[in-house]
């Protein structure tokens, strides 16, 4: 008797004849006996429709040279193979020697149970397999008999038959008999997830999951690079030859599963965790040759023509794969390259600035932006994010503390600690993934040691990986900078913050909390004042509250739904591969994971019921959006709804019309996620979000409807198609669920709403494994400043770049905002640009300290950009504009004051500006981890992620004194950010709604700016100042301070305890916080004359004069 070996795809068929194996050595491949419910791949019936019938030669009618073309149908999957009647003849055969291997097992029960009842059982040696089945396989019918699921061998003689008819009714005849005999093993349950079926099928655990996407080609395939896996029989060689001995034993027969984002390789069709996995990106544009962009499979000879290979290369990694003939190489090949540049995502070709990911929200396919302001907002929205976890969390951060409290006082919420919350959640078996930096320890203080050891003893569902390994890996100076907390694949959280001390803070930026209420312990945290050595107890001070205060900390997060959320966690599903295969390659502990493709409610919320969707038009969506200029041709590929992903040629279709390739296009699909993801926005002190009910796409905390702004604009006024409009003020009532913000708490938590977005990020070979740098971060800042129309707002946490020319300094964002600069300049237009950064860099040491030489470096490189020598920008429009060029550029700071304690001293600290945001126009906006220096946006430097957010809802504005429709999601953002640095209440919003204007500009944010700093001068004397110009200066004006007021912080940040000031030649002393009570908000300007006569490089006593100056900038 004849088996097959059969493989998939279209083509010739290559056909291995074997002689019939023992039954010993069948029993358990050919047994009907089936996993357990769970580890079955159909469980319910698939559907086969023969297509049409054809013949190599019209004139030959040989039923076994007869191919059909199938298509099966599952749920909502679909897909087409094509068979020779061979193969079906071979398919039945094997069924048969199932059922001939399973009647004998039977009857051995039988013979032994009776042998038992006799007594003589006990003793008697009964005859066994040597391959039993798997210990947990168990028969799915004990009180079945064998002949129920037995094909009866007439029910093959049909499909000859057509031989015996007329010659033109034989295709129609064969059509008709193959459709019977089909119909019959496809009605059994048990037979349909036998083996030898799914082979037949081509289908796996993978195929008909959803969030992976459609069904794509699948087969057994052989490899040679995956660890040798245990097997007790020879079914992995890569023939049944003993005596060649071919393989060596080091080719191994695999399940390979192509899906849109990536090529998954299986033990085999039933084990749904991966061996191996390729996840798809980006191509580089030339092979090196000259032949055009480098494919991701290719075709490879052999020296052995009678052996078959292909070559998949992706990222830094590259595969050899066999198959059983050459039709069946080119059958991956093609399927591989096809899948890799399959619209819209095409993860194989760059999209806009290069990037990975797509733009996305091009259609109504879900994308949603939320953005929140300082970290009290955005670990609220985290923790509430965390506790609602179903499935699976991804975690990756420069730095994460486990004792981190999410919610404030702490006292009253214990359980929203960090570790708390990933071990709730854990228990619950939800899998946590966690990417740690591996910091180099002599550099930094960090300790990603204790944070591993610390979140790995919480519970086994939780996963840490450190990378990098700096020895291996030659990598010491860059760092993975990214700060990213995913759920579910439903909601992330991108931007600034880290989950770790020091980042929690209000809109207030309090300097002090003596006792303990808000910052436990390392929490009440000034890296200029002091690192902690230690984090062993992290609820011990490291700083005397009564005499130092906190360093405030400014920061900007932002929370994504839709498209643009399963693009960040494929970005983090890279990250975990590359760094499992370099640290723990052979750890099964530590899996693999799969980029998801689709949201899947029942997914999200862990449940296997049915889903119902509907269907969209999504072409007349897309046709309906004008894209905007800074949408390239090269992204005009529509986003696809939820599970429809689309048919290229439509050729599956008889009438012409689109259909769609893996899923059933006349099933219902998944609705588009925008009611869903809507109501995962976040509202200001909500401690969690509200139950899931029992609902698959509505309703998760609020209505989307319950989101938009109730009033809209008509369609006539809207400022461009596909974009809508709102005529209430989010600002005055903002909505959300039924809660309405007061006045007080409006600033800090953005509106949900629907937007074009789109992943941008910086990789490299060492940090993700790509084949080439990706630097579209930079890209993005680039091409948004050049078609900026009236002002650009940065906030970040620093700013070192460079001009054309430079040769030190690489990145060009300094060069194309002193192009727009002198563009406006010479079209006489107003055009406002307004940089917002840290006055000094956050690290520990005084300026004048012999430690300190990583300040005064950063610093070097920073008055290198803005305003000292010939690469700065002011210098070079001085030259040109001359004292106007405050009109188009300036630069702030941010500081904050307060008592340390009743009755204690008054105190000032900078705002640390940590957000790494920028705003244009009021209808762009930047967020993301990346800081303006070399290091995050060269690409080969730091990792970073962001994204860019432009609005599709607008809202009345002005701008220049114009009335002005503006995005939703950007100028509410600039309003919140402004009138917290400005010190505005609700009723004063107004004043900054233009933001060009002079009564703006001028009035408000440069006069604010500059009583601020006066103030603050007049009452600490604090560094940095326009007045110290050297570093003598500086040692002698702390002299005078400290010897005023013995004792002082290191940037002079305590105030003396009367302030003595003459009026008519008198002199009066008032109260410190008396002259403080003028501050409005945190606004001051940068000292842009600080230590201007200093070189602030290193020289070559200090350490860092041997360090490379990459390390700084």
């Amino acid at each position: 008797m004849a088996s097959e070996d059969l493989m998939s795809g279209a083509g010739a068929r290559y056909i291995q004849m074997q002689s019939e194996p023992m039954p010993s050595t069948i029993s358990s491949f050919f047994s009907f006996r089936q996993s357990p419910e769970s580890t079955r791949i159909f469980d319910e019936l698939p559907k086969a429709t023969i297509v049409f019938v054809s013949r190599p030669d019209a004139s030959d009618i040989s039923p076994a040279l007869l191919t059909y073309t199938i298509e099966f149908r599952y749920k909502q999957f679909k897909w087409r193979l094509i068979k020779k009647a061979s193969q079906v003849f071979f398919l039945h055969f094997a069924l048969k020697k199932r059922v001939i291997i399973e009647e004998i097992q039977e009857k051995q029960e039988q013979v032994k149970e009776w042998l038992q009842n006799i007594g003589i059982g006990e003793h008697t040696a009964v005859v066994h397999d040597d391959d039993e089945p798997d210990e947990e396989t168990v028969p799915l019918h004990h009180d079945e008999s064998v002949k129920n699921r037995d094909i009866p061998s007439s029910a093959a003689l049909p499909i000859i038959r057509p031989a015996l008819g007329r010659q033109n009714s034989v295709s129609d005849r064969a059509k008709v008999a193959m459709q019977g005999y089909l119909n019959l093993f496809l009605g059994n349950l048990d037979i349909v997830n036998s083996r030898e079926v799914c082979k037949f099928l081509e289908v796996s655990k993978l195929s008909f999951s959803p969030e992976y996407g459609p069904k794509l080609k699948e087969d057994y395939v052989m490899v040679k690079h995956l660890p040798k896996i245990p097997k007790e029989d020879d079914t992995r060689k890569c023939c049944p030859c003993p005596w060649f001995s071919c393989c060596n034993d080091n080719w191994q027969k695999v399940w390979a599963v192509l899906k849109p984002g990536f090529l998954a390789l299986l033990e085999d069709p039933f084990h749904p965790q991966p061996l191996d996995i390729i996840v798809f990106d980006l191509l580089p544009a030339s092979d090196g040759n000259g032949e055009g962009r480098l494919s991701l499979a290719k075709e490879i000879k052999e020296r052995n023509p009678l052996r078959h290979a292909l070559k998949v290369t992706c990222g830094n990694r590259s595969i050899r794969l066999r198959a059983k003939s050459s039709a069946k190489v080119k059958d991956w090949v093609a399927a591989i390259n096809d899948a890799g540049l399959r619209p819209p995502e095409g993860w194989c070709h760059p999209h806009r600035f290069g990037s990975f990911a797509p733009p996305r929200g091009l259609s109504e396919d879900g994308s949603l932006a939320q953005w929140f302001v300082d970290g009290r907002a955005a670990f609220e929205a985290i923790a509430s994010a965390i506790e609602e976890a179903k499935s699976e969390i991804f975690i990756c951060g420069w730095w994460v503390c486990p004792e981190l409290y999410l919610r404030r006082p702490f006292h009253s919420h214990a359980s929203s600690r960090l570790d708390a919350l990933l071990e709730a959640k854990a228990k619950q078996g939800v899998q946590i993934y966690i990417l740690l930096y591996k910091e180099v320890a002599l550099a930094l203080k960090i300790n990603s040691v204790y944070s591993k050891r610390k979140l790995l003893s919480i519970h086994e569902n939780v996963r840490v990986l450190r990378y990098p390994d700096h020895f291996s890996t030659g990598v010491y100076l860059w760092s993975h900078h990214e700060k990213l907390v995913i759920v579910d694949y439903q909601i992330c959280f991108i931007g600034g913050l880290d989950l770790c001390f020091g980042r929690y803070d209000t809109l207030e930026h309090k300097v002090g909390d003596h006792p303990p209420l808000m910052w436990p312990g390392k929490d009440y945290y000034n890296p200029r004042e002091s690192e902690p050595n230690s984090w062993e107890d992290t609820m011990k001070d490291e700083l005397d509250r009564g005499k130092y205060p906190r360093m405030p900390w400014h920061d900007v997060h932002c929370a994504l739904w839709g498209p643009p959320c399963r693009d960040v966690a494929r970005h983090f599903v890279q990250r975990w591969n590359y760094a499992k295969r370099n640290k723990a390659p052979n750890e099964q502990a530590i899996p693999l994971l799969m980029p998801q493709q689709h949201m899947v409610i029942p997914h999200y919320m862990g449940r296997s019921r049915e889903m119902e969707v509907e269907k969209k038009n999504v072409e007349n969506n897309y046709k309906d959006i004008k894209k905007l200029d800074s949408f390239s041709s090269r992204s005009s590929f529509q986003d696809i709804p939820l599970l429809l992903p689309q048919e290229p040629d439509g050729l599956d279709s008889p009438h012409g019309e689109s259909k769609l390739n893996g899923f059933d296009s006349s099933s219902n699909l998944l609705d588009q996620p925008t009611r869903v993801s809507r109501s995962l926005s976040f509202s200001f002190r909500k401690s969690k979000i509200e139950p899931v009910p029992d609902m698959p796409m509505k309703g998760f905390v609020d209505d989307l409807d319950t989101l938009d702004l109730k009033g809209k604009m008509s369609s006539d006024i809207m400022a461009q198609p596909g974009m809508r409009t709102c005529d209430r003020e989010w600002w005055e009532t903002q909505e959300r669920g039924n809660q309405v913000l007061s006045a007080d708490e409006t600033g800090q938590v953005g509106p949900c709403v629907p937007c074009r977005c789109q992943v941008i990020r910086s990789v490299s070979q060492w940090s993700a494994g790509t084949s080439q740098v990706e630097d579209s971060t930079h890209n993005a800042y680039c091409s948004l400043i050049e078609k900026a129309e009236h002002f650009i707002y940065i906030e970040n946490q620093f700013f070192i770049s460079g001009l054309s020319g430079d040769e030190i300094i690489r990145n060009r964002v300094l060069e194309v905002l002193y192009k727009r600069i002198m563009q406006a300049y010479n079209d006489k237009k107003c055009f406002r640009v307004i940089i917002v950064i840290p006055l000094l860099p956050g690290f520990q040491g005084g300026l004048d300290d012999g430690g300190a030489a990583s300040v005064r470096a950063i610093m070097h490189w920073q008055y290198r950009t803005i305003c000292r020598g010939n690469n700065s920008i002011l210098q070079n429009l001085y030259d040109v504009i001359g004292h106007k060029t405050h009109d188009y550029i300036s630069f702030y700071g941010l500081r904050a004051y307060g008592r340390l304690f009743d009755g204690g001293p008054v105190a000032s600290s900078q705002v640390y500006v940590h957000s790494k945001i920028m705003i244009v126009d009021d209808c762009t906006t930047l967020i993301g981890s990346a800081n303006i220096n070399d290091r995050s946006l060269l690409g080969s430097r730091d990792s970073e992620i962001g994204v860019l957010i432009e609005d599709k809802e607008l809202v009345d504005s002005y701008m220049g004194g114009k009335p002005r429709k503006a995005g939703k999601f950007a100028h509410s953002l600039r309003l919140s950010l402004w009138s917290e640095h400005l010190g505005l209440r609700g009723g004063e919003i107004d004043q900054i709604k233009d933001p060009v204007v002079d009564s703006t500009y001028r009035d408000v944010w440069m006069a604010t700016a500059k009583t601020n700093s006066t103030i603050y001068q007049d009452v600490f004397s604090c560094i940095p100042n326009d007045l110290i110009h050297s570093r003598a200066a500086m040692r002698q004006h702390m002299a005078i301070w400290k010897e005023k007021l013995g004792h002082t912080t290191i940037d002079l940040g305590i105030a003396p305890m009367k302030l003595e000031s003459y009026d008519n030649g008198d002199m009066k002393t008032i109260e410190p916080m008396e002259r403080l009570e003028s501050v409005k908000g945190h606004l001051v300007y940068f000292p842009l004359d600080f230590m201007c006569k200093e070189d602030l490089r290193p020289v070559f006593n200090e350490s860092e004069y041997y360090a490379s100056p990459q390390v700084f900038h």
